[in-house]
């Protein structure tokens, strides 16, 4: 027999959530959510950036030990179509390619994605058969428009032909 005001029950205890305690969950939730958002972003935003530096350095160290191995001068240049060097140094957003003394194209890599710059100083590196750099060549990689993030990555190729690579938070975006 039940008494008046008494509650049935199935025998689990009151399991779930009430309305306030899914409520309190969800506010600490977004809390925690406008935190993250940013510091993903700007990890995405490094992730990119780290991506393209070591791509265009692999191919700074590709140009420099093919012309060690072929003994004759191999570029590393801009290109606006992957068959052919560009005459500009502001190529090297649409790409570059690695040529060998003949006009081989030993490879190429594609150009940034858009909302992505590559800015350069030369239009072109060559390297001796010896493996030492013709030019002095300075890269800077950066979001066009700083707006999430002002990361860069400076890769400079020294006139031994060795490429390094740094972090900067300076978001110039512009050629030194």
């Amino acid at each position: 027999m039940r008494r008046r005001g008494q509650c049935v029950s199935n025998g689990a205890g009151g399991r779930g959530f009430t309305l306030v305690e899914l409520m309190v969950a969800l506010a600490i939730l977004a809390v925690l959510a406008a935190i993250a958002i940013p510091a993903f972003s700007e990890m995405t935003l490094s992730s990119r950036l780290r991506a393209h530096a070591n791509a265009l350095t692999a191919g700074v160290v590709l140009a420099r030990s093919e012309a060690i191995k072929r003994n004759q001068v191999v570029r590393l240049c801009a290109s606006d179509d992957g068959a052919a060097c560009a005459s500009t140094a502001t190529s090297w957003g649409n790409g570059w390619i690695v040529l060998s003394a003949g006009n081989e194209v030993i490879s190429r890599h594609a150009g940034m994605p858009s909302g992505y710059l590559n800015i350069a100083t030369v239009a072109s590196v060559s390297f001796q058969p010896s493996g030492t750099g013709a030019t002095v060549a300075t890269f800077k990689l950066c979001r066009a428009t700083p707006s999430v993030g002002s990361q860069e990555r400076v890769i400079e190729v020294s006139a031994t032909g060795r490429p390094s690579v740094s972090k900067t938070n300076t978001s110039t975006c512009v050629s030194s």
